[in-house]
């Protein structure tokens, strides 16, 4: 098995559980290598601590799951079968008793666990979810290149963004060109829906671009993310079209100024939480403090929000091989907004910046 189902087995066997049905698409993805979204249908993998794992799967997909790299036993299953029923018949084969089952608590449906609990009705379901956060916290040098090269596309991506930012022009006609461009780059999928937001619809940190027009004297927010070879990544910039006033300059270089406090204080062994304060505190010095209205990242790798969470509540000590965003950001309704978002990752004694697209204020 490869190290990561290792790890995962050497846990369930430390735990005393029978065996895990693990069922979102990135820890199948993550344990397997097969990535799939397969719908309504039921994907699962089955771990067990002394065992050989199972991967269950459509049977239109079993082909893929080969090529994807394995190795084991798949259990394909068509549109007229009961994909529980050859699970509890293969368990049995198997000649496993299960008294404990790990699933994954936030993502298994109450329909599916009534499924399950009827084909195996175990004295307890103990959730693996934490185990496999721990796990996918701290990446690999196989996934950290991965993880640089989607940076560089997230990059290029906000370079084609600027270059076609233009008066008149709306937020879908430049995420159109942004998205075109990439595709072009060999990007099938992006992290999220891409963000183009533009005057004061850049004040809504989540806003929804649409039909709004590029105006003299707006800022103009790029938010986007690639996904490659099944990992994320996720930059955001933000710049003038025209010339800027003297608020969008101190509104701007002070989102900067705490950003880039937050990646300095970023090594192994800070407490997560301090690298929150740090970008806070500037900002709220600043008189920003209400207009900062969210964490400073998040963690980021299969998905585009993992663990670990960058809030200031958080006491974990950062790790070598932590991934994350750092993003602060000063949303004022009635200027608009500013965030600046890079990707970091741990290195044994600092950190290293993924995405590399200039910060300093660009007038376009």
């Amino acid at each position: 098995m490869n190290q990561r189902l290792q790890s995962f087995s050497q846990w369930l066997q430390e735990q005393n559980i029978s065996f895990a049905l693990i069922t979102s698409t990135p820890n199948v993805f993550y344990l397997s290598g097969f990535y799939s979204d397969p719908h309504e249908r039921l994907l699962a993998l089955l771990v067990f601590p002394n065992s050989e794992p199972m991967l269950v799967c459509p049977q239109m997909e079993v082909s893929q799951a080969k090529r994807a790299g394995w190795q084991y036993d798949t259990l394909g299953y068509s549109d007229t079968d009961n994909p529980w029923e050859l699970i509890y018949k293969n368990i049995n084969a198997r000649q496993v008793v299960p008294e404990q089952i790990a699933i994954e608590k936030s993502h298994l449906s109450l329909e599916r666990y009534e499924q399950l609990h009827t084909y195996f009705p175990v004295r307890s379901f103990l959730n693996a979810e934490e185990k496999l956060r721990e796990l996918r916290m701290i990446k690999d040098e196989k996934e950290i290149v991965i993880l640089r090269q989607a940076a560089e596309l997230a990059d290029f991506g906000v370079d084609i963004g600027i270059k076609a930012l233009a008066e008149g022009k709306t937020e879908l006609d430049i995420i159109a060109t942004i998205e075109y461009e990439l595709k072009k780059k060999g990007v099938r999928e992006m992290s999220f829906a891409t963000m183009v937001l533009t005057g004061q619809k850049t004040a809504d940190p989540h806003g929804v671009p649409g039909l709004a027009t590029v105006q003299h004297g707006d800022f103009v927010l790029f938010d986007l993310g690639v996904v490659l070879d099944g990992y994320c990544s996720d930059i955001t910039r933000t710049v003038v079209v025209g010339k800027a006033t003297d608020e969008q300059k101190t509104i701007y270089e002070t989102v900067l100024k705490a950003q880039l406090a937050a990646i300095h204080a970023s090594r192994p062994g800070t407490e997560i939480g301090s690298i929150d304060k740090e970008a806070r505190a500037i900002i709220e010095q600043a008189g920003y403090g209400a207009y900062f209205t969210h964490r400073v990242g998040h963690g980021l790798g299969i998905e585009v929000h993992e663990y670990p969470s960058m809030n200031a509540t958080n006491t974990m000590p950062l790790q070598r091989g932590m991934v994350f965003t750092i993003e602060p950001g000063i949303y004022v309704p009635s200027i608009g907004g500013v965030r600046i978002e890079d990707d970091v990752f741990i290195t044994d004694d600092g950190v290293e910046t993924l995405t590399s697209y200039p910060k300093e204020l660009l007038t376009i």
